[in-house]
């Protein structure tokens, strides 16, 4: 008698037991269902947010000539790198050939050039003087601007690597840590002695 009531409790046990993994197992489904339905969700967006992106050129170095529309990509796009120029100036077209590279591999930044004859509110605003300037926008607000050359060694020979670790300063770029870290030492490039190369313009 005693050995059945025994064994009937160890059947209860052994029920208990199998009902609460049969619990923590519909809970581990449901945990999973759930996070499979929320990264689907975010999977969503993110392709949404892509193809959003290449409607809207992401990828591209292009040139915008209507004020109202740079304000508009300014203020509108999460990240944007909006390079001032004047068709005239061999430095802009130096300045030009490396955002284009860097267009190409930050999809989700935004690159926009802008013919300062074309914009004379915006560089009255912005209060641009002397040419190149670069000036880095996130999410509609000056982050931060590169005048000229000079804090990229003061030299045409720059490489786009280094003006992209300059650039992710401002967190409008993203580069590794060993890139940032690497771009840290000296640039080693002479300047033409030229006096229209080797300065800067101001406009």
């Amino acid at each position: 008698m005693i050995k059945s009531e025994m064994e009937n409790e160890a059947t209860d046990v052994y029920k208990d037991e199998d009902d609460i993994f049969a619990e923590l197992e519909a809970e581990d489904d449901e945990f999973e269902s759930q996070f499979r339905e929320q990264r689907m969700k975010q999977l969503k967006q993110e392709m949404d947010n892509l193809n959003e992106m290449k409607l809207n050129r992401h990828g591209t170095y292009e040139e915008i000539k209507s004020e109202k529309e740079v304000l508009n990509i300014t203020t509108k796009e999460k990240k944007v790198v909006a390079h001032f120029f004047h068709k005239d100036f061999r430095r802009c077209q130096i300045l030009d050939g490396h955002l284009e590279q860097l267009a190409k591999k930050h999809f989700k930044t935004k690159f926009i050039k802008v013919d300062v004859e074309n914009a004379p509110f915006l560089v009255t605003r912005l209060g641009i003087r002397v040419l190149p300037c670069v000036i880095s926008f996130v999410d509609g607000i000056t982050v931060d601007r590169i005048i000229g050359f000079e804090e990229l060694g003061n030299t045409d020979d720059f490489s786009t690597e280094f003006l992209e670790t300059r650039l992710s300063k401002s967190d409008v770029l993203v580069v590794s840590q060993e890139q940032a870290s690497n771009s840290r030492k000296p640039i080693f490039g002479f300047a033409n002695n030229d006096s229209d190369s080797d300065s800067d313009y101001d406009y």
